[in-house]
């Protein structure tokens, strides 16, 4: 990371690539967000059990290496690798399949930027039909929230995180998320044509609204 980094908290990039991983076939999504607090207090609020509800979803297990955990409603798993306060490494089990979650604090003068790399096989029939922004949305909202969760400003707490993907604000959220891992899609080789259709027909399953 360059210390002369002085990008603001809020800051977002997003980044797909294609590689391999334990000798198969993966995409590479990667969403960097900058948030505007020290990296020992990201940690805390990424790896503590008792906070990972304040700005994501209830959790149980247990979090160091080796050990599982399950969220509440979602994802479950195993803690591949723990290195405080800069970097850990899980399984993530969902629906049948297993994907890879790394994610690396690094501190810069603004704050810390929180890189996420998830490597997924996705069947080539569903990235074709929803693209990166099938995964990359709910991502992005999940830094959204940890940032906000270091706001004093915060309204978006998970206690009313629902009304809110559903408000305006919500929407045009996933719409500019979803707008940017079209682009993410496109710099990877994609049709525009297709990574436009794909990102419509994404967003309008976070909006709720018909695809134009």
């Amino acid at each position: 990371m360059n210390h002369a980094d002085t990008r603001p908290a809020g800051s977002v990039t997003r980044d797909l690539s294609r590689r391999e991983h334990e000798g198969k076939p993966v995409h590479a999504l990667v969403a960097t967000r900058v948030v505007g607090a020290g990296r020992e207090e990201l940690w805390d609020a990424l790896t503590n059990a008792a906070r990972i509800p304040k700005w994501f979803l209830p959790i149980t297990g247990d979090l160091s290496p080796g050990g599982s955990y399950q969220l509440k409603g979602n994802a479950g798993g195993e803690i591949i690798a723990c290195e405080p306060p800069g970097r850990f490494a899980l399984t993530w089990r969902m629906h049948g399949d297993v994907s890879w979650v790394t994610v690396t604090l690094s501190e810069i003068p603004e704050g810390t930027e929180v890189r996420l790399e998830h490597l997924a096989q996705f069947p080539q029939e569903f990235w074709e039909e929803f693209g990166p922004g099938a995964v990359g949305i709910g991502w992005d909202m999940a830094l959204f929230g940890l940032e906000e969760y270091f706001s004093p400003a915060s309204t978006v707490v998970p206690e009313t995180a629902e009304a809110w993907m559903v408000s305006e604000e919500g929407k045009d959220f996933a719409r500019r998320s979803s707008a940017g891992w079209r682009e993410a899609s496109i710099a990877l080789g994609t049709d525009q044509e297709a990574a436009q259709a794909a990102a419509d027909r994404v967003t309008a399953f976070y909006t709720g609204e018909d695809p134009p």
